[in-house]
């Protein structure tokens, strides 16, 4: 699953015209790598909502700049789990 967000997460990105060809696993979101703003980030965690059914809050936006992009597909992945396990308890 965490390859599926990768390759999603990587694409939007280049829709959004960020050159994406030196990005590793290790590359920051923020500053220190990609350096999405605040607008760019928001962008990207309602693309990822959108696809993948997950949730991100506002203020997460922050955090999310400090993360690489293993561990935002990583957060992603778990997020995706976490709403599927409630969805089936809920459906029990």
């Amino acid at each position: 699953m965490q390859d599926r967000i990768r390759a999603f997460v990587l694409a939007a990105l280049t829709e959004m015209q960020y050159d994406v060809s030196e990005v590793t696993g290790d590359t920051d979101l923020g500053p220190a790598g990609l350096d999405l703003e605040s607008l760019a980030l928001a962008d990207l965690s309602v693309q990822v909502e959108d696809e993948f059914g997950v949730k991100f809050d506002m203020d997460e936006m922050e955090s999310t700049a400090m993360m690489t992009l293993d561990e935002f597909t990583a957060d992603v992945a778990a997020r995706i789990a976490a709403t599927a396990t409630s969805a089936s308890g809920s459906a029990a």
